[in-house]
């Protein structure tokens, strides 16, 4: 079903600039990447030449002036259609449509920009579910004794969910002594990147913001995780790291080899965090609009060609779609695990020789 309303969206955002000009064929790269990118306005599709969206707000500091500028993103699109700057300001094209400053003397600069982007609002939405999901079992319990009611239902689902990842996942690579200041983070982790995955399979509002393919937002949870493992490790742990139980030709004299490849580790460990996620759900996500993709080059080249190929990938489409429900939770499984790895293997036990 939501690769059929994904179809139905390319087909008429897509079929277009097709039928218009087949010389110039579809540009898949702006198909796929148009989708993918955040951007300041979230659209839905376009009917008859009319973009059905909403613009969001953009808020940036002009760098002429110093001041602080709130407005709809409209207010660009429109000056844009003149072939003017709104205040300055407009959509540049070659930086991936973010929002530059035209100075007074003709340079161009990046001003400061905290605008409200589509990948904001998709964090909020999934943000706003999770308070949903957690207050209404919060509810249950608080209406049940837990000892004598078994949740049922949806309580029951998040339940089973919840014990599952708390006791056999964080528990387990943590240890038994170490694991309780670090659950709630990983059990907040796990859920929102899960929901979001889950949130980015939808084509249209208030899903299809492509957040955890976004490699700024897995850099922060990268981060928060690297916090978690150092701000909190044990003496022990640092020792590792600094003066290791190795020959003292490789932690000190004539080049401390082993501190220097640990403290390299330090750094990889968060970076490889960042990079699965992020790699993994774009990779997804492109993959799938390419198969989108590939129905309208085979129409705009020949009605026989694109019957063939339309079956070709809806057929790849279905399957990507089983695929990429078993991919958002397995992406949410494998970080809230190597993440509770990491912290665990910060706080070793001091062995006595």
């Amino acid at each position: 079903m939501r690769y059929l309303l994904l179809c139905l969206t390319f087909l008429l955002t897509a079929v277009a600039p097709v039928s218009a000009s087949e010389s110039e064929g579809v540009d898949v790269k702006e198909i796929v990447l148009g989708h993918m990118a955040d951007a300041y306005e979230w659209h839905i599709t376009t009917i008859g030449g009319k973009h059905i969206g909403f613009a969001l707000p953009v808020i940036v500091r002009s760098e002429a002036t110093g001041e602080w500028h709130v407005f709809s993103s409209s207010r660009i699109e429109e000056a844009a259609h003149e072939g003017k700057d709104y205040m300055g300001f407009f959509f540049n094209e070659e930086k991936n449509g973010k929002i530059y400053e035209r100075l007074a003397d003709g340079s161009i600069v990046r001003p400061w920009d905290i605008s409200i982007t589509k990948s904001v609002v998709q964090i909020w939405i999934v943000v706003f579910v999770m308070l949903a999901i957690f207050l209404s079992c919060a509810r249950w319990y608080k209406k049940h004794d837990a000892k004598k009611d078994a949740p049922t239902g949806f309580v029951g689902m998040v339940e089973m969910l919840v014990m599952a990842i708390h006791d056999d996942l964080i528990k387990d690579s943590i240890g038994e002594k170490h694991y309780r200041p670090y659950a709630p983070y990983l059990l907040t982790a796990f859920f929102f990147i899960l929901i979001t995955n889950l949130f980015g399979l939808l084509p249209v509002f208030p899903g299809g913001a492509n957040v955890t393919g976004n490699i700024n937002i897995t850099f922060f949870l990268a981060l928060c995780t690297m916090l978690a493992i150092n701000l909190f490790g044990n003496k022990e742990y640092w020792k590792e790291i600094f003066w290791p139980d190795v020959p003292m030709f490789l932690k000190a004299y004539p080049v401390a080899i082993m501190p220097v490849i640990e403290m390299f580790g330090v750094l990889t460990k968060p970076f490889a965090l960042m990079v699965r996620l992020f790699a993994n759900m774009m990779a997804g996500h492109a993959i799938i609009l390419s198969f989108t993709a590939i129905i309208f080059i085979g129409w705009s080249l020949n009605a026989a060609l694109g019957s063939g190929l339309t079956v070709l990938s809806f057929v790849m489409m279905l399957f990507m779609n089983c695929l990429e429900f078993l991919v958002a939770f397995i992406q949410a499984y494998v970080f809230t695990m190597l993440s509770a790895v990491f912290i665990g293997l910060a706080h070793p036990e001091h062995e006595a020789h």
